[in-house]
């Protein structure tokens, strides 16, 4: 009789273990934490790039709540003062710093801002750098010419396989291509970055202090059939900071890197930073992915996964058991580029039940 019952409660045990997994939104570890610790940014300088739609708006707004002081970052300094009058908190809106930044700028344009940024709020520096900023279509609409339009809608649909990279195309930035986009996605993702991380961290470590929180991707993690060049960049992204928190760590540098997988966003509804077009695949929300991120940064998480399945699940296989996430990933590679060519679902599971299309 004891060992039924005991049989009955392992049997309950594990189906409540698989309940959560195929309803979660993020790893174990990260949903383990709860809540923010708001004692962790309350009073903090807290410097958001990309903060003018999308993730970083909703992150701009959570970290208010919260009590930080902001600096909020992005090309579009329209953008940057509409999202300022939405924010509040303790420091906002009306101690919000607003400073214009463009990461393909070069390094003595960022040598600027990080100099701006250190020196605000009485030269307090910048405790939390929220790396948020990445590459995105050009904007299409303010373009007159028919032909370079329609070249650079091309440029954005076309889905970039591992054979279109060249060395050449990865050095021509005059052309309205998927080339274009190929080094527009490094400029920015990858080299804009860790210059202004190489930057900033001269002065974290003059303070001894500091907390890199790196908005990666999914695609970062585990190989994304279609999206080769915007995989590498997340990848490059993933590499550089975890390496860079080994080397700074005991200096008292942290770097959380988030790796959200589809995320619906009010600004751009079909975008998500996994890279990938497409209506029909179930998203975490902006607002689920703005709030996970300030958790685990505020616990210190290294690393952190957001997403629903079937994503969170190869993430899991590729980190834990990599000859079976590599096999799945090689299963439905090919079956993927197609679907995504029709706007269809790719995180769809008839892809590896073997259907051809996810629509």
């Amino acid at each position: 009789m004891l060992a039924l019952v005991l049989a009955l409660l392992s049997l309950t045990s594990i189906a409540a273990v698989l309940f959560k997994f195929i309803t979660a939104d993020g790893d174990f570890t990260l949903l383990s934490k709860k809540h923010a610790k708001r004692e962790e940014v309350e009073d903090k300088v807290v410097w958001i790039t990309g903060a003018s739609r999308g993730i970083g708006e909703v992150l701009a707004k959570q970290f208010a709540s919260l009590g930080a002081k902001l600096i909020i970052s992005a090309r579009n300094e329209a953008e940057l003062e509409r999202v300022k009058k939405l924010l509040t908190g303790k420091h906002a809106p009306d101690e919000v710093i607003i400073l214009p930044l463009d990461l393909a700028s070069g390094e003595d344009s960022l040598n600027d801002a990080v100099q701006k940024a250190e020196s605000c709020f009485s030269n307090a520096g910048v405790d939390y750098m929220i790396h948020n900023a990445a590459y995105e279509r050009p904007d299409i609409a303010s373009r007159s010419n028919w032909v370079e339009l329609n070249m650079m809608k091309l440029a954005w649909h076309m889905k970039t396989t591992a054979l279109d990279v060249t060395e050449e195309s990865l050095k021509k930035t005059n052309c309205f291509t998927t080339l274009f986009c190929m080094q527009a996605t490094f400029n920015i993702n990858v080299m804009g970055t860790l210059s202004l991380t190489r930057l900033l961290a001269a002065s974290m470590l003059r303070r001894g202090r500091g907390h890199f929180v790196v908005m990666s991707s999914a695609a970062g993690k585990t190989p994304a059939p279609g999206q080769a060049v915007y995989s590498a960049s997340k990848f490059a992204l993933n590499g550089y900071f975890h390496s860079l928190r080994s080397e700074l760590y005991r200096k008292g540098i942290k770097v959380t890197i988030v790796c959200p997988g589809p995320i619906k966003t009010s600004s751009v509804p079909e975008a998500n930073t996994s890279g990938q077009k497409g209506s029909s695949e179930k998203r975490v929300s902006s607002e689920r992915c703005a709030e996970l991120t300030i958790i685990a940064a505020t616990h210190g998480l290294k690393e952190a996964w957001i997403s629903f399945q079937p994503v969170l699940a190869v993430m899991y296989l590729v980190q834990y058991m990599p000859s079976i996430g590599y096999w799945l990933m090689d299963k439905i590679g090919e079956k993927r580029i197609e679907v995504a060519a029709q706007k269809g679902d790719t995180y769809s599971l008839s892809l590896l039940l073997g259907r051809k299309k996810a629509l």
